[in-house]
């Protein structure tokens, strides 16, 4: 990098990397300068970056780049994760998780970031927040990270049987049949993070995806267990759920209490559980707002003004 007067001027060795640095037709530049007071210019392998904010936005090409050397993909979802974490203090946010043997998972947010290390922290996480923040797919991406590094035997995701507007018994098919569509965000998550892997792993009893009917009576040793959509639960399932971890398990319980599908629409058993459980020794609690949501930008501002008529 060299520095001429008010500008920098960035040098990025490799044309291919710098192809997909810059985007199709040069968009990931261009939203670079949408977000921020910054110029770019591309001459041959150089950037030149101007602007009040030429720095972060140079902060931000240097992590996109590292990215693409590390074998990444880099999409305008990469880039408006890297234009977040300048925001909020960057160099306290942890790297990537490896999930596979060539799979890789990063936060997109500072509040993901630290979602992740109150993972690592605590063997039971609440993850609190409206959808779109990743609260489930960081679960998965983390369950598959604990699970490559042999910390645990098994993963397990579970969600109560108990969906928006409808009943199982009207569905068409056997249990399996029912209860396959309702858990298949769950799947979905799983697929991303570990690739082909995933069906092999279900096929051998290692990676079990459930309703959380099904946990009763068991005690889960050496597992990962994700509860999905815990506002669904009632106090008495979310206590059978949480007395189910055994030795060397950890847990992580996901959640929108505005979102509740049980009568009246109050999330009792999550948020019984967080009045009786937030601080006590073990257990974290992460939680998430509008300004976390890492879908597409229209989403956070549907959840906000959804919050502003107080509505759920």
């Amino acid at each position: 990098m060299s520095s001429r007067k008010n500008s920098l001027t960035l040098e990025f060795p490799d044309n291919r990397l710098l192809a997909a640095l810059s985007g199709p037709h040069a968009k990931h530049f261009a939203r670079i300068e949408q977000k921020l007071d910054a110029v770019l210019d591309m001459r041959g392998n150089l950037v030149a970056v101007d602007g009040k904010e030429r720095e972060r936005a140079a902060a931000i090409l240097r992590a996109l780049y590292a990215r693409l050397e590390a074998g990444e993909s880099v999409t305008l979802a990469e880039v408006d994760a890297e234009i977040r974490f300048t925001d909020q203090a960057r160099a306290h946010a942890p790297g990537a998780i490896k999930t596979a043997s060539s799979r890789a998972v990063r936060p997109r947010s500072p509040a993901q970031a630290a979602y992740l290390d109150t993972m690592r922290q605590h063997p039971l996480t609440f993850g609190i927040g409206p959808a779109g923040t990743g609260k489930t797919y960081l679960a998965a991406a983390f369950a598959a990270h604990m699970l490559h590094e042999k910390r645990v035997d098994r993963l397990i995701l579970s969600r109560p049987a108990l969906e928006a507007g409808e009943r199982l018994g009207f569905l068409p098919g056997d249990l399996k049949e029912k209860i396959d569509p309702y858990l298949r965000p769950l799947y979905d998550a799983l697929f991303d993070v570990l690739g082909d892997g995933a069906g092999r792993l279900m096929e051998q009893g290692v990676i079990e995806v459930a309703p959380l009917a099904f946990m009763r009576g068991r005690t889960l040793s050496r597992a990962f267990v994700i509860l999905d959509e815990a506002q669904n639960t009632t106090p008495a399932q979310m206590k059978m759920a949480l007395t189910r971890l055994g030795e060397d398990s950890h847990m992580v319980v996901t959640g929108d209490p505005s979102q509740s599908d049980l009568p009246g629409g109050r999330a009792e058993g999550l948020n019984e559980a967080l009045a009786f459980l937030e601080g006590v020794e073990g257990v974290g609690v992460s939680r998430f707002g509008e300004k976390d949501v890492v879908r597409h930008p229209l989403v956070a501002r549907i959840v906000a003004a959804y919050n502003r008529h107080g509505k759920s």
